[in-house]
Formats: structure tokens, sequence, C-alpha cells
């Protein structure tokens, strides 16, 4: 039986609390546990079947459930965890989530993102408050009842809108980690109180191919499923990762070992993108494999289900079309070493390039040793240039010489919050001349803080309060670059993360030389997008420096960019970058065939917001 939102007594050993509006038996859940190692792609697997869901006119809600003690992934290293991922309300979490609202078109909030940190957080808070009845509050029921919580507040939250069909739980870590126990053993108790059909279980495996042997082995594969049925978890589907292909000898033994029937048994090894796993798991039938365990074939909506899918078929198709163009692309960061912590650009260019007919190589380009020496050689033969965001000093000064080269010698330039900040800087040292320019944030005593803390910002630094963290409206002034490339939408909203920005007194100087703030907060003196003048044709009496696409946000575009709808700074850049390839440089947005393709297509698109790490 299960108990009240209030919780156990002292008469009883549950604690499984269901929320106002729960229906029992309608919510259903797939939850995908992962084996061997981690980092396998259970993110992508479970928005991969929720996306398939939601084709069918389901309301999916998905959550990542992480073990580790942090109450959220803001301060978490690039290097440790890959980006850190900003959602609409401001949650810093997982960069799985960005893989959710990619796959789902579905902006998520904090409820779709929750640490062991944030769960006991909570139950010693709720133990305060004397929620518990007096009870002695322990790992189970206590602990995993939360956990449930959770997940049927969720399902009663759904999409924001409507309850959810199905909640689609990934489960952070390895089966078998001491930090994940309590999450696999609520959603085993999770079945057992919803009943049969409740919930479908997702082992996520490896299936290891030496060299040396040539030939695929399933031995971990099979132990680690064997950890999780000693869990109490019986799978319905194994998916097996894999470089090639896995062959049907390896299912075999995997669905012999788990009990899981051959049908059941999925093939997920490396593909070229990502975006082609949804419509190979169609094929197989694994759709159709869910809904039978989850019995709710009566729900789906096959004349919805075809109409979504014929969008997102030619999107594949034109991933694995044959590109008309070829472009070089620079990303240059400090985490260059690890592409993860730049998943959403990464991403972002895919979509893009697809959209454009391009094929984009990403040259990953770490500018800890970049100087005003060496940044000709070291961005030698790129088409544009992306400086994206960060904390600390460490190569920054390398990220001044890229934009000090990409403005003097043309070539497209998408600066990503710090890549705003340095912009600012080198326009300061190099165009104002204001030598020492600099930011507090890097140099306390610089001689010139062009990027500092706004005093509104000083005012509230003893609360915490200081980092601006996710959606804002910014005010885009007509006329400009990056009104044309929104769709002339004269507001947009973006999402942030950073703490500092550029200080009020020096912007009528910037812009007396040249440096347009053509996006700006609604309603104070805070500057958000950048952008230089693009060329007329001919000498410009105005004497402002010009430039064929130079553009900066404050906040991060990355996230805006869906695969249907790609993020227009982006497209831009990848338009500019053709033009450039082409022999031109002028007035690409227009007369380039693609630029005005970028205006077409985006009018009006981009005002949900999206952002991402610094």
């Amino acid at each position: 039986m299960l108990a009240s939102t209030a919780g156990s007594s002292t008469e009883s050993e549950f604690y499984s609390p269901v929320p106002q509006g729960y229906r029992k038996g309608f919510h259903k859940y797939v939850v995908v546990f992962g084996t061997v190692m981690s980092g396998l792609g259970k993110g992508i697997f479970s928005s991969s079947i929720a996306k398939m869901f939601k084709e069918k006119g389901l309301v999916v809600a998905p959550i990542k459930m992480e073990g580790y003690l942090n109450i959220d992934s803001g301060t978490l290293n690039p290097y440790r965890h890959g980006e850190v991922f900003v959602l609409d309300d401001g949650t810093e979490c997982d960069m799985d989530l960005g893989t959710y609202e990619r796959m789902l078109d579905q902006n998520l909030s904090s409820r779709n993102f929750v640490t062991s940190g944030r769960i006991f957080s909570e139950v010693l808070e709720r133990e305060r408050l004397g929620k518990y009845l007096g009870r002695d509050v322990q790992m189970i029921p206590h602990v995993t009842g939360e956990v449930k919580r959770h997940l049927r507040e969720l399902a009663v939250y759904g999409d924001g809108t409507n309850p959810a069909d199905v909640v689609f739980v990934e489960i952070g870590g390895t089966v078998g980690d001491y930090e994940n126990g309590f999450y696999i053993e609520a959603v085993r108790e999770l079945a057992f109180e919803e009943g049969p059909n409740s919930c479908c279980f997702v082992a996520l495996t490896y299936i290891i191919e030496p060299k040396a042997l040539g030939e695929q082995k399933s031995k971990a594969a099979q132990l680690g499923i064997k950890r999780l049925m000693e869990a109490g978890i019986q799978p319905h589907l194994i998916a097996c990762r894999a470089t090639n292909p896995v062959t049907n000898t390896a299912m075999q033994k995997i669905a012999m070992f788990s009990n899981v029937p051959m049908r059941r048994v999925f093939s997920m090894h490396d593909r070229e993108s990502i975006y082609t796993i949804p419509e190979d798991m169609r094929q197989d039938g694994l759709d159709r494999e869910v809904l039978s365990i989850l019995d709710i074939h009566d729900r789906v909506d096959i004349g919805h289900e075809d109409r979504v899918r014929r969008r997102w078929t030619q999107f594949v198709h034109k991933l694995q079309a044959t590109r008309t163009y070829e472009l070089t692309v620079g990303i240059t960061g400090k985490y260059a070493g690890l592409r993860d912590a730049y998943a959403s650009i990464d991403k972002a260019m895919e979509h893009c390039s697809a959209h454009i007919g391009a094929r984009v190589d990403l040259r990953w380009i770490d500018t800890t040793a970049i100087t005003d020496h060496n940044v000709a050689d070291e961005l030698d033969g790129l088409d544009a240039v992306i400086v994206p965001g960060g904390f600390g000093q460490r190569g920054v000064e390398g990220k001044i010489s890229c934009v000090r080269y990409s403005r003097e010698h043309g070539l497209p330039y998408l600066g990503i919050c710090l890549g705003f900040q340095v912009a600012v800087i080198e326009f300061a040292r190099n165009v104002l001349g204001l030598a020492g320019a600099g930011s507090t944030e890097l140099d306390p005593d610089c001689s010139h803080p062009v990027i500092s803390e706004l005093p509104e910002q000083k005012r509230i630094e003893g609360l915490g309060g200081t980092m601006r963290l996710g959606a804002q409206d910014v005010q885009v002034t007509p006329g400009s670059l990056v009104h044309f490339l929104y769709g002339n939408n004269e507001t947009i909203r973006q999402r942030f993360r950073h703490r500092y920005e550029v200080d009020p007194a020096y912007v009528d100087r910037f812009q007396a030389k040249g440096l347009i703030f053509s996006g700006r907060h609604p309603a104070q003196p805070i500057m958000q997008v950048l952008e230089l003048a693009q060329p007329t044709g001919g000498d410009s009496a105005d004497g402002r420096i010009r430039h064929p696409y130079f553009i900066a946000a404050q906040f991060h575009p990355e996230l805006t960019g869906r695969p249907l709808s790609p993020q227009p700074m982006f497209m831009g850049l990848l338009a500019a970058a053709i033009r450039r390839s082409a022999g031109g440089s002028d007035a690409w947005r227009n007369d380039d065939n693609v630029a005005r393709w970028i205006r077409d297509q985006h009018t009006g698109v981009q005002t949900a917001s999206a952002g991402s790490p610094d």
C-alpha cells in the first residue's frame, strides 16, 4: 500500500510518497541502466526512444539521476564531466540534458535533473521539519522514497503542459557503483508498487572487440548484466554498444544469459551521427516492443507520427547527403583536448552544416600557447573561427590573439560568452589604444577594467547571487546583423552563464570607433551582443571598422540550436565562411544564396532560448 505525501507513520514500514494528481496505471516508466563502464551513451539511447514516443503523440518527460554529491553540475571541471549545460530556469546540469533537449526539441527544467547531493539535502531538510513523523531516517525506505517522489512528481508535471504518458529515467554511472545503488533500488521498488506493465528496464552494455583477437567478446557484458539482475532488476531490453555492428553470435549469447528475447536486443554500434539512431530503432521494432511492455499501443497517434517523421527523415537525409561545400572551422579554447567540453557547439555545427550543405572539419585549437607571433600559423587554413566560453586566466591571451587576427584579416568570427569579453578587450587594446585593458576577473588591478562586475552585482555578492544564469530577454537593435540573423525579431530570449559584464563607462568610446552593441538588456545598461559593421562595397564615410562577419554574444547561443531549427549565429558564420572560401567577403547577407536561405528559413525562430557552459 502506498503512503500519502505526508510520509510514513510509526505503524508502517512503507514510505512511498504519491503527489496530488498522480494516476497510478496511467504514468509509465522506461529506466536505462549502464553496465561494464560509464560513458556508453545512456542519454543517447534514452532520448532516442523518448523521441519515437513523442512522435507517436505521447507526452514524454526525461530525467537524469546522477550519483555525485554535488547539488548540481555548476562547479564541475569540463575535463571531469564534459560541458555544464544550463537550462532555461538556470539549472546547471549534466551534458546529457542537452541531448534530450536537442532530440526532443523540448525545453527542460530542474525537475529533469537530480543528484545524490540534492536527494540527501532534501531528506535532511524533511527530517529537520519533522516530515518523517519521528521515524529513524534510513536509506530504505526514506532515501529511496524521495527518489520515487521525484519520479512521480515529474510524471504529474510532464512537459509542463500535460502530464507524462512515459517518464524516461537515466541512472548515471554503472551498475555496481556504490553511489547509484539507492537509485537502482528505488526503481525496483517503483516497479513493484506500480504493478505489471508499469516499467520497462533497459540495460546498456558494451561488447568488446580486442584487435588481437579479431572478434567480439560478450563476457564482460554478460557479467555486467548479471550485476543488474543481482540487484533485483530483470531487463526487458538490452542495448549493445560496440565499435562495429554487433554480431548475431554475440547478441544470442547476451539474450540467452539475460532472459531477453533476441528481438529486444539492439546493436547500438558507432554511427556517423546519433540522429540516425531513432530510425534504426524503429526498423528493428524496438518502439513496438516498448509499447507492448508498457501496454500503451492504444495511445499512439499514427497520423501525428507520420507527419513528424517526414520532417525528421528530411533532416537525416541532409546529414547523409553529399555536401556542396568544404569548410574548416577553428574552435579556439583551453579545453580543446576534450570535445565533450564543447559538446553543444559541436552539435550546433552539425545541425547547421547539414542544413547549409557544407562538410565542416572542426579543428580544435588549444589557445594556451598562442601568441601574436604564432597566431597566423595556428589559424592558417581556417574559413572561420569560434572562441567559446571558459573560466579562469589560462589561455585567455591566446584567445585575444585569435580575435585580433580574425578582426584584422576578415576571418569570420563568432565569440561566445568569454569569446564576447575577449573581443571587447582586444578592441580596447588595439583600436582604442587602452594599454592594459582587461577584465577584473582575470586581473583585478588592470588599468582599464573594460570587463568587470556591475555595481548591482557587487551589492549582492555576499548573498552568492552574482552569477547571471538561465534565460533572459535580449533587446535587439533593428537593422543590425543579429536582428537579421534572428528573423528581424527585436527581442530574443537566450540563456546566460556568466558573472562579468562590459563596463558601461566605456560603451560610448567603443561605439565611436565602430564596435556596435546590437543586443542589450531591456532595462539595464548591460551589453549582450556586439558586432562590427559589414562592408558596403565602397569606402565608408563614417570611418567605422568593417568586417564581413564579426559577432559575439555574452549569452550561449549554441544550445538554441536544434536539429530542425539550426542556430542563426552559427548559420551566419558558415554562410560567411562559404562566401569567403569562394573568394568573396563583402555583403554576403545581401546577395549570397545561402545567406538569403537563412533569412527566409529562420524568421521568427529561436525565441525559446538556450545556453551552456562557460
